[in-house]
C-alpha cells in the first residue's frame, strides 16, 4: 500500500450516472488486475473504495457510479484538482488457472475492472469472451472498448432496451466453451454465476469498507477456508472457498 497524490486531468461522463476519471500520479504500487484504491475526499471522513480499471504509463483510471454525496462531489471534480489516494489494495486477480479462453463477466460497475484484465489476458494471447450486464441501455458503457482489445463481446440488459434481454446468467450459454471465469458486480449477481458457471473461477466482492487495508476488520467475511477480509486479503475470492 502507497499514499500519494495524485492529479485529475479529466473526468467525464460516459454513461447515465457513470464517470471515467483519469489521474496522473505514482502507479508503482498496483502490481495486479482486480486491485482498488482508496480516496480520500474533502468534507468526508471515509476514504471511496474504487476499483481499477486500467493502471499504465504513469496514468490511473477509474470509473464510478453517482450513488451518494462522495461519489457525487467526485464527478464536480476538474482537470487540475488534486487527490490522496492510497494505492496497491487487494489481492487482484490471479490469471494462472485462466486457460485458452477465458469468460469474464462484469455487471455495472463491476465492469472496470475486467477492462484491465481482458486487456491482460489478450496480451498473453488468450481468446477472451466478457459478458456485460445492465438495468438498461442508458446504463451501458465501455462496450466498444472490449471490442477493440479483440474480445467477444456480449451486453445483456434487464428490460431488454438493448443487447440480449436478461441477466448475464442469461448470456453464459451463449459463450460456448470456456476455460475458466472471472467476474465482479453485485452479490445477487456472483451468487447467481456461482451456480450458472460449470467451471471454477474468481469472484471480486463489493463491500463496505472503513479503512480499506485490513486494520478495522469491518469487512470481513466468513470462508471455508476461515475469516477473510475483504479489502485485504480479497477482493478476490476463487469459487471454492466462498460460502453464501
Amino acid at each position: 500500500m502507497k499514499q500519494s497524490l495524485f492529479t485529475v486531468l479529466t473526468n467525464e461522463n460516459i454513461a447515465d450516472k457513470v464517470y471515467k476519471i483519469t489521474l496522473s500520479g505514482d502507479i508503482s504500487d498496483i502490481t495486479a488486475t482486480g486491485q482498488f484504491v482508496n480516496i480520500k475526499l474533502d468534507g468526508f471522513f471515509l476514504r471511496r473504495p474504487i476499483s481499477v480499471c486500467e493502471a499504465s504509463d504513469g496514468l490511473l483510471t477509474l470509473i464510478y457510479k453517482v450513488v451518494g454525496k462522495g461519489t457525487e462531489y467526485m464527478s464536480t471534480l476538474t482537470e487540475g484538482a488534486v487527490l490522496d489516494i492510497l494505492t496497491g489494495l487487494g489481492n487482484g486477480y490471479n490469471t494462472d488457472p485462466s486457460g485458452d479462453r477465458p469468460l469474464l463477466v462484469g455487471g455495472g460497475v463491476g465492469v472496470p475492472p475486467m477492462y484491465g484484465l481482458a486487456k491482460l489476458l489478450r496480451g498473453m494471447g488468450k481468446e477472451v469472451s466478457v459478458i456485460l450486464g445492465f438495468n438498461t441501455k442508458t446504463d451501458v458503457f465501455y462496450e466498444e472498448e472490449f471490442k477493440a482489445l479483440g474480445c467477444k463481446v456480449l451486453v445483456t440488459t434487464a428490460d431488454g432496451s438493448y443487447g440480449r434481454k436478461g441477466f448475464v446468467t442469461d448470456a453464459v450459454s451463449d459463450v460456448g466453451e470456456y476455460t475458466y471465469f472471472y467476474t465482479c458486480g453485485p452479490e445477487p449477481m456472483l451468487k447467481a454465476l456461482y451456480g450458472a458457471t460449470d467451471t471454477s473461477g474468481q469472484f471480486s466482492f463489493e463491500e463496505r469498507m472503513g479503512c480499506g487495508f485490513g486494520a478495522c476488520m469491518g469487512c470481513s467475511c466468513k470462508t471455508k477456508y476461515g475469516n477473510k477480509r475483504i479489502c485485504k486479503d480479497g477482493p478476490v475470492l476463487t469459487k471454492e472457498e466462498i460460502i453464501w
